[in-house]
């Protein structure tokens, strides 16, 4: 009987939640209310590659001698998210990192949540102190809701890159991350790695290439943020 109520309750303070911030945020508007929304952040673009096709601008298998460009590399060169040789294929539950539950420490937004006060208490209603587990039910809710967890795949470069494949992070927006909807997961944060890139100039009518260190992108945060 007791589990009866518990569900009951829960369902109601779930509709009062989404009633009472749908009547109180306006069409189009991209802000967080009752911290219900988590602060939105700039966008981070992700370098997009664009190759010449001429294949004489390709590295020869001379130029390919992987110990030589090790040695080039030295400790610039991070297993975590470069390979030199095709790796293995990943499991769709390797390629995403969240599970049923958040990683980390629960945002301070969703920590703060009052039960006992609007929007979760109704003017005129009768008030009830929300019980623990109500609450954290309800937080937990919150987080797994607004969650941005970084997927990570495995992207082949192309020949004229070394290490020519690199564990490349994407923010996933399957749905959307906010109460009420409307906010998008998007990239906040990311690290680069050194690799080395196949570069090819004419110079007095000779076309001369060699390899030179790049600095190459590689998302490692998503949060929140107004849809574009």
């Amino acid at each position: 009987m007791m589990a009866v109520v518990m569900e009951r309750r829960v369902v109601a303070v779930m509709y009062v939640l989404f009633v009472s911030l749908v009547l109180h945020t306006e069409d189009g508007a991209c802000q967080h209310f009752y911290l219900l929304r988590p602060v939105p952040s700039d966008s981070l673009p992700v370098v997009e590659l664009k190759e010449d096709p001429d294949p004489a601008l390709d590295p020869r298998e001379r130029d390919l001698n992987e110990t030589e460009l090790r040695s080039v590399m030295g400790d610039d060169l991070d297993s975590r998210f470069l390979s030199v040789t095709p790796p293995p294929k990943e499991r769709e539950d390797d390629v995403h990192t969240d599970s049923s539950f958040p990683d980390g420490p629960m945002p301070a937004h969703i920590r703060a949540l009052d039960l006992d006060t609007p929007p979760f208490v109704l003017a005129g209603a009768r008030r009830r102190k929300a019980g623990r587990k109500l609450k954290r039910r309800l937080q937990m809710w919150l987080w797994a809701r607004s969650a941005c967890p970084v997927s990570y795949t495995w992207t082949d470069l192309g020949s004229r890159f070394w290490p020519r494949y690199a564990r490349v992070g994407r923010c996933r927006n399957e749905r959307s991350c906010s109460v009420p909807e409307g906010m998008m997961c998007a990239p906040a944060g990311s690290s680069r790695v050194t690799l080395l890139r196949w570069r090819c100039a004419r110079r007095k009518g000779n076309l001369k290439c060699g390899w030179i260190q790049v600095q190459y992108p590689i998302i490692t945060e998503c949060k929140c943020a107004c849809s574009s």
